[in-house]
């Protein structure tokens, strides 16, 4: 016999109707001495209850004529007196008088402060874009956002631009097989020119107004070059060699300067807003900070930290717009951590495990917030609170490992690149910029909105 069965038989004037409203009736204060029907005898005036009573019943059965005159004096007698009310009973209590204020200044009324717009941070990309041939590499640094509102993403031998201002598309430059394939882009900070890093150890210099190729640095590398950063006139570019070189792009003998200190590629690079001081990051696990004071002194060692805390590769790295001497960095996936350094003193101030690969860092210019992008097994964008580290939002919709993040001059949006051969934008400010409401626009013929 089924066991449940036995609750059928209950009696049908036992049991309520299922998935109905239950209506709990909420008993009065008996204090309050309150009834719908019933007045309440403490409240009533009984003097001016027998007036209403009386004089209107008289003023009925024999009106007396009075002029106009005599009727107005008898209305403001009548308001004067608090006689002029309609009603005899009473069913509830008067409201009780307002008690003063102790603090009589704060007794007037405020005026309300202007109410904060609410951030909204979308959690789903704007736009998602088709990014083919992009290749799917932790070491290198593929995309990049230019001060004159132009992204660059190099997809396989070809560099492609988009301009946010016109949403016009370009390409900008091809590399045949034995060259290529591109290894790493990055703009001057004119938004003008542009380097690109080559797997065959050259940086190519290019104009992106004229599209034409202004110089190519030789002699740098012995391999690719996956990272670069500019400082003014400075390009400064690490290799699969473990060396970090300073080119002074106006001159002829480029080289200006070498950092020797990794022993394995060298996959980030980042110069401080100063530009005093280089942080580098390679798949030895070392984060090297560089002072150029250090560098052209006679310091046994070039470098003036060497850092040697995270346990994977270190590429995402990212310096405090609002902080000086604050660097954050991540590691790969056998470290997954962030941390946060004292460039000054080389003191580590916080580490936060992440839980997968970090591939990218990004500070928020207009809000003291960070963005990492990661790895398996989300491939999810994560936006932190500093220096809290609380999480405000997880950006989903990449199904590979987001490799390259870039930020548009304004700070209001980030385009993420990922192994799945897509190119996102994500908006995180109160209003989306003008460029994106006209939309963005397929990035060559090979780059096509999906």
């Amino acid at each position: 016999m089924d066991a449940g069965g036995s609750f059928g038989m209950l009696n049908k004037s036992q049991s309520r109707n299922p998935l109905q409203d239950h209506v709990v009736l909420h008993r009065r204060n008996s204090n309050e001495n309150l009834d719908r029907f019933i007045p309440n005898r403490s409240a009533m005036d009984f003097d001016y209850a027998h007036y209403m009573l009386m004089e209107a019943k008289k003023g009925k059965e024999n009106p007396v004529s009075s002029s106009p005159a005599k009727e107005a004096y008898r209305k403001q007698l009548a308001e004067a007196l608090n006689i002029n009310r309609t009603r005899i009973l009473a069913f509830k209590n008067k409201p009780p008088t307002p008690a003063e204020s102790l603090f009589p200044e704060t007794s007037s009324v405020q005026q309300a402060k202007p109410a904060k717009p609410r951030r909204s941070i979308p959690q789903t990309s704007e736009r998602t874009l088709d990014a083919p041939e992009i290749i799917d590499d932790y070491y290198l640094n593929l995309l990049d956002w230019g001060s004159s509102n132009v992204l660059a993403i190099a997809l396989g031998n070809t560099v492609y631009l988009w301009d946010a201002t016109d949403s016009s598309t370009s390409e900008l430059m091809t590399v045949d097989e034995d060259t290529g394939p591109i290894t790493s882009v990055s703009w001057a900070p004119d938004g003008r020119h542009i380097a690109v890093g080559l797997n065959n150890s050259e940086v190519q210099l290019w104009d992106s107004t004229s599209n034409k190729q202004l110089r190519t640095l030789r002699g740098d590398h012995e391999s690719r070059v996956g990272a670069m950063d500019w400082n003014n006139h400075v390009l400064s570019t690490g290799g699969m060699d473990g060396l970090v070189i300073n080119n002074d792009v106006r001159i002829r003998n480029h080289i200006v300067e070498t950092y020797r200190g990794h022993h394995q590629e060298v996959c980030g690079l980042k110069w401080s807003a100063s530009g005093q001081q280089l942080a580098s990051g390679g798949n030895d696990n070392l984060l090297h900070i560089w002072d150029r004071s250090v560098a052209s002194s006679n310091s046994p060692t070039q470098w003036l930290h060497r850092l040697e805390d995270h346990t994977a590769a270190v590429k995402a790295l990212a310096w405090c717009p609002f902080q000086a001497n604050l660097l954050a960095s991540g590691g790969g996936g056998g470290d997954r951590c962030i941390k946060f350094w004292n460039t000054h003193t080389g003191a580590c101030l916080n580490s936060v495990d992440t839980g997968s690969q970090v591939c990218s860092l990004l500070w928020n210019k207009n809000e003291r917030e960070l963005l990492s992008s990661h790895g398996f097994t989300q491939n999810q964008l994560t936006l932190w609170k500093y220096p809290s580290m609380v999480k405000i939002a997880e950006l989903t919709g990449h199904t590979s490992r987001v490799l390259y993040m870039a930020q548009s001059p304004d700070g209001c949006t980030v385009a993420s690149a990922a192994g799945d051969e897509t190119l996102r934008f994500w908006n995180s400010s109160l209003h989306s910029p003008a460029s994106l409401q006209h939309g963005i626009e397929k990035i060559s013929e090979r780059i096509w909105e999906i």
